[in-house]
């Protein structure tokens, strides 16, 4: 089945990206002409956390009520790489976030999701590791975070670029160790 509650997730996912995006970069739109900036801040920083919330519960009732599909496996990547980026676009724009941390986590993310192509044209499926996972729970509250505009999101922002840059290294040492 195609259009189950875990795609039907993902999907709303997806869409959700570009309004936290707009909330981000259209502050001085005439269509939210007059809304203060904390409330259009606040916006999207509760787009993100509906998001970040049906981002877990896709994968649980996936794995749990055996839902998992090939659309799924696409679909659910893709929202999530939707997100981040329209949060850290969003978040530079605003002066936020570093460009330069933005860079090596979007480059990560690429480059893991290239290799994971590679891996799937060979028949093989690099599943996610716990330090990937560990690794998208740090930037989504990172990005949440800095989209709330909190003390200290530079710094949470600066672990979450660890992590992420630690996990890609494992993800690469386990494939060319296991697969070529």
């Amino acid at each position: 089945m195609l259009l189950n509650l875990p795609n039907a997730l993902a999907t709303f996912r997806i869409a959700l990206a570009p309004l936290m995006l707009f909330f981000l970069i259209e502050r001085d739109s005439a269509i939210l002409f007059g809304i203060h900036y904390s409330w259009l801040d606040f916006f999207a920083a509760t787009i993100f956390l509906v998001a970040c919330i049906t981002d877990f519960f896709d994968g649980y009732i996936a794995r749990k009520f055996d839902q998992v599909t090939t659309l799924g496996k696409v679909l659910d990547p893709l929202a999530d790489k939707m997100l981040v980026l329209a949060g850290f676009i969003g978040l530079m724009i605003l002066d936020r976030a570093s460009g330069w941390l933005v860079f090596l986590i979007l480059t990560r993310e690429f480059f893991i999701t290239g290799l994971r192509v590679m891996a799937a044209s060979d028949g093989i499926e690099i599943a996610s590791s716990m330090l990937g996972k560990v690794k998208t729970i740090i930037q989504m509250v990172a990005i949440w975070w800095l989209l709330i505009d909190w003390p200290f999101g530079g710094e949470l922002l600066v672990i979450a670029t660890i992590i992420t840059l630690y996990s890609g290294y494992e993800y690469t040492i386990k494939y060319v160790k296991n697969f070529h």
